[in-house]
Order: C-alpha cells, then structure tokens, then sequence
C-alpha cells in the first residue's frame, strides 16, 4: 500500500481550486434532491473544474458549457465529470478523497471518452491534485496503481489532436434538446430552408400512425448533406426521428428528402446503415421519381452505428451512439 502511496505522491501534480470552481459546485450541489447526490455533483464539478483550468494554464482549448458535467439534467440522471476538449474529445476527470486506492469509473463513462484523469480532492476543498491517466477502462474499479504520470495526459491530447477520434452525436441527448453543430429541429431548418426559395424544401415528412402518447416521445432532428459537385446548391435534407420504447430499445426512423428546385431525389443516391464495424446492415436507394427514400430499425442503449448517404464516388457518414 504504501509503495502505491509513494509512487503516487512522486508524480501527482498538486493544484489550487479556485473559489470560482468552489462556487460553481456549491450552485450545482445546491440542485440535489439529496445530500448523497449533491457530495458526488460537488466532487464531480471540482474535479472538472481543477483539470479544466490546468489544461487552460497548457493553453489547451476547452469547452465546460457543452459538457454533460454542465449540464443540469445530466448532472441529475448520471454520475458524468467530463470536460469537452475542443477538436478532441471528451476527457472524465473522476474525483478521489485522499485515503481512496482505487477509483470508481462509471459505466454510462465507458463510451465517447478519450481517457480518464484522477483528481484527488483534500477534505479542505482547497487544494487537488491530478494523479495521473489512463486512455480507457474496461471495469467499474481503478486501481490508482494502473495509472500513468499526468503528463501522459498532454501527450495524448496531442496525439488525438492530430488523428482526431471519431465523433458521435449522442441520440439520448436530443429528448433533454441538446444537439450536436449542424443538427437542428425540423422546424427551424424548414423555415430557413423557406427563406430561401432556391433550397426550399419538397416533399413531406412521412410519418406512420401513432397515438397521441406515442407522439410525444417522438424526436427528429434534421440536417442538410452536400454530396458535392453532383448536386451543387441542392443538399439532400437527412433526418433523423427517434422514439425511445419500454423495452429500454429506441426506435430510429431515417429519411433523406430532396431541396431545392428538384421535385425527386438524384436518381442513385443512397441511404445505407452501417453496424460498429462498418458492416452495412439497412439500405435504400433512390429511384427516378422517388422525392425521398427511408429506413427504419430499432437499437439498444449505448449502442453504436453510422448512416452513410452517398452518390457515385461521393458519401457523407455521420457517426451516431444511442
């Protein structure tokens, strides 16, 4: 134990916490319906917040306002501390008390992380330190012996700065309305769309028969793809309606409608669906009059896959997690 001890304190690199992020912990804790959930949300809050302000001080761009750590509901539902890291990714800085040995990891943080930082935080609330880093975890409990100096961090952020990791927009975000760069409620892109009369969009949303109950758990998000130089100032409208069940499956409705001056979609243009591993599992394609095309299937929670529209040698992958 006490090599652990030893070997921790040799490399951990001790920070303030300033009374901003003191602040803002005691504004969210304030938030709990109960004291357990208020400690891990105050705990969670500075240890986002002491790793945000040494990546600052590294001159590496961050982003707390898009993450889920900032996020009201998130901060209710989840036991989530994660810090966006702008043009990377998401990093989980999990807090540990000063007599723990290891650190827990929950699972809703397994998936959409690009490594994990243990933040040790004194009783005081005064003073942290950053314990190190692993890049992933598979099990709920971390050895504090398995982790790697802090500046382990910074060298992998570089890393992923060049070679960026995929990005998934988190179809589980769009019931609490926080969406993704691009993805817009179908509303807002159809008026913009009319504002415009050269993009105007033209053909209608088809939608099955459901209840009124059923109807409320609908969400769609809609979003322009431009396949280039075939269809230059004609994007093809891609939306996107999902429908969570009781049986914790999601139900996902694809469809990609022509815009613009053009009545059908381009003869060949097609919407496939894409498993974790790249596999294609659902696919559709557009005919000489077919003004839009569809998909539909169900996925589990945390579940990953990719819709590819393409035309001839050109496609657009979007990349999605439920």
């Amino acid at each position: 134990m006490n090599n652990i001890t030893d070997r921790l304190e040799d490399f951990a690199l001790p920070l303030p916490i300033s009374q901003a992020a003191r602040t803002t912990a005691q504004l969210f804790a304030n938030q709990q319906p109960t004291p357990e959930k208020a400690a891990q949300v105050r705990l969670n809050t500075l240890a986002v917040s002491v790793v945000n302000d040494y990546l600052q001080m590294m001159e590496i761009p961050t982003d707390l306002n898009i993450s889920d750590s900032w996020n009201p509901i998130m901060q209710l539902c989840a036991n989530v501390a994660d810090l966006e890291i702008s043009s990377v990714g998401r990093l989980e800085c999990r807090p540990v008390t000063v007599d723990q040995q290891v650190c827990i990891i929950p699972p809703e943080t397994w998936q959409e992380r690009v490594g994990y930082v243990v933040v040790q935080v004194d009783e005081s609330l005064q003073e942290a330190k950053l314990l190190g880093f692993i890049q992933s975890v598979t099990t709920e409990i971390l050895p504090l012996s398995q982790l790697q100096p802090p500046e382990a961090l910074i060298d992998c952020l570089a890393q992923l700065k060049t070679s960026p990791i995929k990005t998934l927009v988190n179809l589980s975000q769009w019931v609490v309305d926080q969406c993704e760069a691009g993805w817009q409620t179908l509303e807002s892109l159809r008026n913009s769309l009319e504002s415009r009369p050269a993009y105007a969009f033209r053909s209608p949303v088809m939608t099955d028969e459901t209840s009124q109950d059923q109807a409320e758990t609908v969400t769609r998000r809609a979003k322009l793809i431009d396949l280039g130089i075939q269809i230059v100032k004609k994007p093809v409208m891609l939306i996107v309606e999902i429908n969570p069940e009781a049986n914790q499956k999601t139900s996902i409705r694809l469809q990609l409608h022509s815009t613009g001056n053009q009545i059908y979609l381009p003869t060949g243009v097609q919407l496939r669906v894409l498993d974790q591993s790249g596999a294609v599992f659902l696919g559709a394609s557009a005919r000489s009059a077919d003004n839009y095309i569809q998909l539909q299937f169900k996925g589990e929670i945390q579940e990953q896959f990719s819709v590819q529209v393409s035309l001839a040698n050109m496609s657009i992958t979007e990349n999605f997690v439920i």
